[in-house]
């Protein structure tokens, strides 16, 4: 609750999902917390701590959640997540870092989307591994896309991103590992790979009295 600016959250931005960085460039993925808001936004800080908001308005058919951004290798290209079942990411030009965005913020449009061969549930972050590989945390516990509880993805790209669409081929990993003295609901959340170390890591906040912690398996 207090990694939220205090103008940001006045203004109706409450909620961050899975951040990516790059360079010493962080974009933050901020969701509105009204249902009926049309925008979403892309905080971008740089490594010496200014800061630019870019606004993106929903298209038709858009959801308001914004469960995290990644960026692309080569840095040109932001993908984002909505919320439940999705059978597409989003792909925007990374705020800032692409050149065809302003240097100043302002509004983000999408250049297009990852269509997924496999439909996913409750995608709460994704980094890539290489330009055209993505590993994905889902919190989805309900076994009907998948035959195991909380399943990590790795999804295959078509090609690198560019300004406009690409397919994805979906691939089940196998189930997150949940574990805590608590019993009851785990929530998975980020995702980070570090390309520099070959390290993959997923946290998952546990269950009940628990949920103050949260575990990062490696």
């Amino acid at each position: 609750l207090g990694s939220i600016p205090v103008g940001l959250a006045a203004a109706g931005w409450t909620h961050v999902g899975d951040p990516d960085s790059v360079d010493g460039y962080i974009v933050d993925a901020y969701q509105n917390s009204s249902a009926s808001s049309n925008e979403k936004m892309f905080l971008v800080t740089t490594p010496s701590g200014a800061t630019y908001q870019y606004t993106h308005t929903l298209v038709s058919g858009e959801l308001y959640n914004n469960s995290f951004d990644a960026i692309s290798p080569d840095e040109q290209w932001m993908i984002a997540g909505e919320w439940g079942t999705m059978s597409h990411l989003q792909i925007y030009p990374t705020p800032l870092l692409n050149p065809t965005t302003s240097q100043v913020g302002g509004t983000l449009d999408l250049s297009g989307y990852i269509q997924l061969d496999h439909q996913v549930n409750d995608i709460q972050g994704c980094d890539f591994v290489n330009a055209a590989k993505l590993i994905c945390a889902s919190d989805d516990s309900s076994e009907t896309l998948f035959s195991n509880d909380k399943p990590l993805l790795e999804v295959d790209l078509s090609a690198p991103l560019s300004n406009g669409d690409v397919t994805g081929h979906v691939v089940d990993l196998g189930s997150i590992p949940q574990e805590s003295v608590c019993s009851g609901t785990f929530e998975v959340e980020g995702v980070d790979y570090d390309s520099s170390s070959g390290t993959l890591r997923v946290e998952v906040i546990q269950p009940s009295v628990c949920d103050i912690l949260t575990t990062f398996y490696t």
